[in-house]
């Protein structure tokens, strides 16, 4: 097993910071706001020979109810689950009663516990080591995580104190293991609490307030002998109703997490009695980032027959360009429908790696061409002379012909629906790209022999007459 650090502390003291220094990334929002990250975001990282996995987790003050409540409970969670933990101080604020209290409960854990001062590099160091040492839990380590000096040395000083007789993976940091699905939506649909009865634990925070989830957290798991990761992501509003740059930046981390998946599940609200906008405009992003899809309505036990008679009218009005995508209709707190997204997900992964050999697609296409011609431009016909297959994930068909360019976007939407229809692809959307070959006799023109040329002007003169 490789080893985990846990990252704790007051809020704004720089654990995102040095989270995504450990791990060479970007994955942690950080931003000068504190209590940012509520979430324990799980990374892994290398330097030197040993790898590890950091765990960044939320700010901790003391007092907390509500929602800070539930984001406490998940920065002990982290404690329990770390080899050493990095407790943070901030050099510029000094100590405070709240570092007092979390240096207490810390020595309870029983927990390895490594003092880090971070923000020294405008500081003296020596002004408030004095009150360090009152915490009593040893020298601290002096860094600077945002321009990452001492970052290195502290890694190698806790890795040094750990036991070596782990089981070590050696090479870079593996990626997220299995199928990767992102679950998406508008804030406070029932994201967070679908993930945790997926997994069958409360591993992320489900409040019933938009905005509780503000960062991408990644989230490996096993189920029936297949792993998959899941993507919790924040919520997706209108722009308009945008207004904290906090919630721009974790609007930013859900597209890139849309686009990092091998399947999105779109989590639509049942009780809200439509689709809104910002459903199909998050729809249209998941279609153009080429991700599968599952569709998920989310509350529907508790609507009548005429209210769910009305939603699935709703989705056909609104939403007719996810088409392929299946649609389960579910109660992610009750758990009824939960069960069949996965196999919902196996479907449409198994969709988008799916190879068609170059004889086949071009029978598709001479079947499609057969029964709908293309349409005449400057009264020339469209010819589609062959395709092949171009791409996986999502399947991407290449089809060459002559004058493709000019194709009218409704004869492409018709292929479109014929290539799926015919190879049976449900969840994944199909990519269409048209290449026009060059005409090897542009600008030739052939010299007419003298015969052709008496044919010709017997024809013009008849024409004359």
């Amino acid at each position: 097993m490789l080893p985990v650090i846990a990252i704790v502390g007051r809020p704004n003291v720089g654990k995102s910071t040095l989270f995504n220094r450990l791990t060479r990334s970007r994955d942690a929002l950080v931003a000068d706001y504190p209590g940012l990250t509520r979430d324990r975001q799980y990374g892994s990282g290398k330097m030197g020979d040993r790898p590890y996995l950091v765990v960044d987790t939320g700010g901790l003050q003391g007092g907390e109810q509500g929602l800070d409540g539930l984001m406490v409970e998940q920065v002990w969670i982290a404690v329990e689950e770390a080899d050493v933990v990095l407790f943070m101080l901030d050099a510029r604020d000094g100590i405070n009663l709240s570092d007092q209290q979390i240096a207490a409960r810390l020595r309870r854990s029983g927990k390895q516990v490594r003092l880090v001062l971070n923000k020294t590099d405008s500081v003296d160091i020596d002004s408030v080591l004095d009150d360090v040492h009152a915490l009593g839990s040893g020298m601290p380590a002096a860094i600077a995580a945002a321009p990452g000096h001492g970052v290195r040395n502290l890694i190698d000083e806790v890795l040094a104190a750990l036991p070596a007789t782990q089981k070590e993976v050696s090479g870079p940091a593996p990626e997220a293991p299995g199928i990767r699905i992102a679950v998406v939506g508008r804030p406070n649909v029932g994201k967070s609490t679908l993930i945790n009865r997926m997994l069958g634990e409360e591993r992320v925070l489900a409040f019933d307030q938009p905005g509780t989830t503000r960062d991408s957290i990644y989230i490996p798991f096993q189920r029936d002998d297949c792993e998959y990761t899941l993507i919790d992501t924040a919520g997706v509003r209108r722009r308009s109703r945008v207004s904290e740059i906090i919630e721009k930046f974790s609007v930013i981390k859900t597209l890139q997490a849309i686009n990092d998946a091998h399947v999105a599940i779109l989590v639509l609200d049942a009780h809200d009695g439509e689709v809104a906008d910002q459903d199909a405009s998050l729809a249209g992003h998941v279609l153009e980032s080429g991700t599968a899809l599952v569709v998920a309505i989310n509350k529907w036990d508790g609507l009548d027959s005429n209210q769910r008679e009305w939603f699935r009218q709703q989705l056909d009005r609104r939403l007719p360009f996810l088409s392929f995508a299946e649609r389960y209709f579910i109660s992610a707190l009750h758990g009824s429908g939960v069960g069949d997204l996965f196999a919902a997900v196996q479907r449409a992964w198994q969709a988008s790696l799916i190879k068609v050999a170059t004889p086949e697609l071009t029978r598709l296409l001479e079947r499609a061409v057969h029964e709908h011609q293309p349409p005449l431009v400057r009264g020339r016909r469209i010819k589609l002379r062959y395709a092949h297959q171009g791409g996986q994930n999502p399947p991407v068909i290449v089809i060459h012909g002559n004058q493709t360019e000019r194709l009218p976007a409704t004869y492409k939407r018709y292929l479109n629906n014929w290539f799926r229809s015919a190879l049976q692809l449900v969840g994944t959307p199909i990519r269409l790209e048209f290449k026009t070959g060059d005409n090897p006799f542009k600008g030739r023109y052939n010299k007419l022999t003298p015969r052709q040329q008496r044919s010709r002007k017997r024809m013009i003169r008849h024409a004359k007459q």
